[in-house]
């Protein structure tokens, strides 16, 4: 019975985090759902993506809400047609390499809401002409 309930337990932290690793695509924008219990996504790797980004405050994918509160790590990565990206208030952090090499982007505005901005999250951005980091950025 004891080996059972250890059977159990394994398969429910198993079965977990595959739930959390858990993507999906809404409006041409990929995310990845990062708190189920908190029903909150981050921006995931978008390989194909150019031009205007207007990411959203929340996303519904499967009857639920959920909270874009992250840009992941390499989520626009090398995509030189990007021009330009607007972040919601519901962003608190930006990964690394987040937008690196995105020769394209030429501003960004980062909202108050963002308190951390991972490595390398601009380099390479050649065309890009101005940025504007808030005060509430603890960590770059």
């Amino acid at each position: 019975m004891k080996n059972l309930k250890q059977l159990f337990t394994v398969l429910l932290l198993l079965c977990a985090t595959v739930a959390t690793a858990q993507g999906f695509e809404v409006d041409g924008i990929k995310y990845r759902i990062t708190d189920e219990t908190a029903k909150s996504v981050e921006v995931a790797s978008n390989t194909n993506y150019s031009g205007d980004v207007i990411i959203p405050s929340t996303v519904n994918y499967n009857d639920v809400t959920y909270s874009v509160t992250s840009i992941g790590s390499s989520a626009f990565r090398s995509r030189t047609g990007l021009t330009s990206i607007t972040i919601p208030n519901s962003v608190r952090s930006i990964g690394s390499r987040a937008f690196y090499g995105c020769t394209g982007l030429t501003s960004i505005t980062i909202p108050n809401s963002v308190t951390s901005i991972g490595d390398w999250a601009f380099y390479e951005c050649t065309g890009l002409t101005s940025i504007t980091i808030p005060n509430s950025v603890t960590s770059i």
